[in-house]
């Protein structure tokens, strides 16, 4: 049985820091993109990062971008985002998803049908 666990979110201020992990098990881990999407409160959930098998390259949604960092550990079957230079408005919930396939699509943003797996999340918030 597949489980996604998300841990690492908690309260930051403005302009801190959080690392976030993912522990994903029941998979073989190293053969699929994993993402990050968040959801604000009264909002629809949005792509943060995504991150092929291979780790060669990465995307960043356009809101984060220079801030956060993705990267992953096959060896521990553990996704991370590293949250910098934090902004009230990053606060969210905080998933992580397994992809279908090896890569990150064109639009792993929007195309959350492509993830078959997600965490029941991790809070993240940012005080002004």
């Amino acid at each position: 049985q597949v489980q996604v666990v998300e841990s690492g979110g908690g309260l930051a201020q403005s302009g801190g820091s959080l690392r976030l992990s993912c522990t994903a098990s029941g998979l073989t881990f190293r053969a699929y993109a994993m993402a990050w999407f968040r959801q604000a409160a009264g909002k629809e959930r949005e792509g943060v990062s995504c991150i092929p098998s291979n780790s060669i390259h990465t995307y960043y949604a356009d809101s984060v971008k220079g801030r956060f960092a993705i990267s992953r550990d096959n060896a521990k079957n553990t996704l991370y985002l590293q949250m910098n230079s934090l902004k009230p408005e990053d606060t969210a919930m905080y998933y992580c998803a397994v992809g279908r396939r090896d890569y990150c699509l064109v639009s792993w943003a929007s195309s959350q049908y492509e993830y078959n797996k997600w965490g029941q999340g991790t809070q993240v918030t940012v005080s002004s």
